[in-house]
């Protein structure tokens, strides 16, 4: 039996780096790589900092097709394409930012109150979203005037 040496890539705590957009936080994940393949990790309380109350997948959409296009006014969001590539764009309101997903241990933290786009999808992308709340349509604003009107709202 050979036993697998197991190379670490990046330190046991990810590398978070802050944006320009206030809020989002891009996060090369903690990676281990070995014979056998990749291995990316997110944690509760780390590189997730909510509880995980929803899960999907986004996967099979047109390249030209556009997704998102909303903010949440509570929900906090994870997202890692664990499969081909997207890009995201993130936006407070004031700043814009792109994002291009391609690597399974990249994911973008989307806090509450930031505009989010994704599109450019390959044909075999598979975008993971872990979401802080479950479904509530209520929490989605879908209309980028509104959006910023609310921003501009006294709180």
């Amino acid at each position: 039996m050979v036993a697998s040496v197991t190379r670490q890539i990046a330190g046991p705590d990810s590398c978070a780096i802050n944006t320009k957009v206030n809020g989002v936080i891009l996060y090369q994940l903690p990676h281990f790589r070995d014979s056998r393949g990749l291995l990316s990790v997110a944690e509760s309380g780390g590189q997730i900092p909510f509880e995980v109350k929803r899960i999907f997948l986004v996967s099979d959409v047109p390249g030209a097709d556009i997704r998102g296009e909303h903010a949440h006014l509570k929900l906090r969001q994870l997202l890692i394409c664990v499969h081909g590539s997207c890009e995201v764009i993130a936006d407070d309101g004031e700043n814009r930012q792109s994002f291009q997903l391609d690597d399974p241990s990249t994911g973008i933290l989307l806090p509450p109150m930031v505009w989010s786009v994704q599109h450019r999808f390959t044909p075999d992308a598979v975008l993971l979203v872990l979401a802080s709340e479950k479904y509530d349509s209520a929490d989605y604003i879908r209309n980028y005037d509104e959006f910023l009107r609310l921003l501009k709202a006294p709180h």
